[in-house]
């Protein structure tokens, strides 16, 4: 019983690097052009914070801190599961090139909004706006994400969560001297028990 608990809460899509490259990239080629730049711009960021689509499209504006390069993230934009006790408010530091990319975003998108992320009929993109998103860049860039049973998905299967997972993956396997610990921390769970049974399978060893 045990196992098949683990098996549920394992992280079944992920990406590499390289993949979430492509999907930037498609970006460029889907869709209306004044969207292009937004779009990207949603992935970078839910690929550098590991951002759960609930809590990306709650960021206004100002949670954005010291020339766009750190995101403060309130509590109540925070999803803690699978409770329903309050995480702390955290402040995240974005890489270098989520800085730029973010300012040159703000700089000319076509909407002044409170809201980050705008829609077209709306001052804040939707949740379901944000999946739809992104599964037509995938579909674009032609994406096969990793899957838990150790093949190749379809476009279709990339999500805003998988993007979360692609986070840890990263962390674990494309950069130096990150731990468990630092996944933890950057996707905010609560323990380092749920990092372990999440992400424990996409470790290399």
């Amino acid at each position: 019983m045990a196992q098949n608990l683990d098996s549920k809460v394992r992280a079944k899509v992920w990406l590499t690097p390289d993949q979430v490259d492509d999907l930037r990239s498609a970006c460029y080629s889907t869709g209306a052009d004044y969207l292009q730049q937004r779009n990207e711009a949603i992935i970078a960021l839910m690929y550098d914070t590991g951002l759960r689509v609930g809590e990306l499209v709650a960021v206004d504006v100002d949670m954005l801190r010291e020339g766009n390069s750190a995101l403060y993230l309130p509590t109540e934009i925070q999803k803690d599961y699978p409770n329903d006790n309050e995480p702390a408010p955290a402040t995240l530091e974005l890489a270098s090139d989520v800085t730029r990319l973010l300012s040159s975003y703000l700089n000319s998108r076509w909407k002044d909004s409170p809201a980050l992320f705008p829609s077209r009929s709306s001052d804040r993109i939707t949740t379901q706006g944000v999946r739809d998103a992104i599964s037509k860049v995938a579909e674009k860039a032609g994406v096969e994400p990793y899957l838990l049973n150790g093949t190749r998905g379809e476009s279709g299967d990339v999500t805003p969560h998988a993007l979360r997972h692609s986070v840890a993956y990263r962390m674990m396997n494309a950069e130096e001297g990150n731990t468990l610990y630092d996944v933890r921390n950057r996707l905010r769970h609560r323990s380092i028990q749920t990092t372990e049974q999440v992400y424990d399978h996409i470790i290399r060893v």
